[in-house]
């Protein structure tokens, strides 16, 4: 009886010791308090910014190195079209002809062939005449100029032809003088245009040779004619009416 009093005892106790509830409130963290008061570099912010841009800025020599590739491959393509072999030639040789009358008027004419030995002689005539007519204005703004000095430094008239012997008085002069210096200065501008045309026939008749087709089936003929005219006079009984013929000149064009 007392073994099972005992048993009964020992079990009791192992049953009070496992039926305890844990604690389940867990344990508390400690939390460390940061100071929000704290500083911040602005260097350090500009570096964090600078690591985190990951674009790459061009360079001058990178910028060059791109817009000649770019200039190079337009060379070769017109609007993503590849051009072909004859069609780089056609444009090598329209640069070549401009170029070169840049460079020597009459040049580019000769590389043109057709007309050259007719259109080299105006070129260059065009310049001779332009040298005449520029020396020319300069003798006539000396002329005017020089009578002017004189009278400015002695008071008195020369013993030139715009001088004593003449009826030139000071306004007059100045008149002259300037419009001597403006067509002189209007005989440079001239032969500017000269030279500036030149460059453009080279350009324009090696447009017309290679890149389009003047066909040979288009013919042009000029002819002597005479054109019937109606002439009308006041009479007695009004105006009467005469058929008369005047010359003129007939342009034919035949497609064959």
């Amino acid at each position: 009886m007392q073994r099972i009093i005992l048993l009964l005892g020992l079990l009791l106790a192992i049953n009070l010791v496992y039926g305890q509830n844990r604690d389940s409130i867990p344990p508390t963290k400690k939390v460390v308090l940061q100071d929000s008061t704290k500083k911040i570099d602005p260097q350090d912010t500009l570096k964090s910014v600078a690591q985190q841009d990951t674009t790459k800025k061009e360079t001058r020599a990178e910028r060059k190195a791109r817009e000649k590739a770019e200039k190079e491959r337009a060379k070769y393509y017109y609007k993503d079209i590849l051009k072909d072999s004859a069609r780089l030639e056609i444009e090598r040789l329209t640069r070549v002809a401009w170029k070169r009358s840049m460079i020597l008027p009459g040049w580019g004419q000769y590389t043109n062939q057709g007309l050259w030995w007719v259109k080299v002689p105006v070129i260059y005539g065009g310049f001779v005449a332009s040298y005449f007519v520029f020396d020319y204005w300069q003798w006539y703004y000396k002329l005017f100029l020089d009578e002017l000095q004189y009278r400015a430094d002695r008071g008195q008239p020369s013993d030139g032809v715009l001088g004593i012997d003449s009826n030139w008085d000071v306004a007059g002069l100045v008149k002259f003088k300037d419009y001597g210096r403006r067509n002189r200065d209007l005989t440079v501008l001239v032969t500017l245009g000269w030279y500036g045309l030149n460059i453009v026939e080279a350009y324009v008749d090696s447009i017309l040779k290679n890149r389009w087709n003047v066909s040979d089936d288009l013919s042009f003929k000029m002819s002597p004619t005479f054109m019937p005219t109606n002439s009308y006079a006041l009479g007695m009984n009004g105006f009467s009416g005469k058929s008369m013929f005047a010359p003129g000149i007939k342009m034919t064009f035949t497609l064959k």
